[in-house]
């Protein structure tokens, strides 16, 4: 049996969506995932995205126009 490699996970395109329930923030996003979080881990979790979606976008930038 040969051994195949696994298929590359391409990046979601789509963004989650947050509500905030009964003192807790939900986190839909996609393919049905939910994440429960109190407001302090969310807002961690906004600063962390935003950088690393900050990051992501220099690198994606410097890979497409190299000096």
């Amino acid at each position: 049996m040969m051994h195949q490699e696994p298929l590359p996970h391409l990046p979601e395109t789509k963004a989650g969506i947050a509500a905030a329930e009964d003192g807790q923030v939900i986190l839909d996003g996609p393919n049905g995932v939910a994440v429960a979080m109190t407001p302090e881990a969310a807002m961690a979790t906004a600063r962390s995205l935003l950088s690393a979606a900050e990051e992501a976008t220099n690198q994606r930038d410097t890979e497409a126009h190299p000096s």
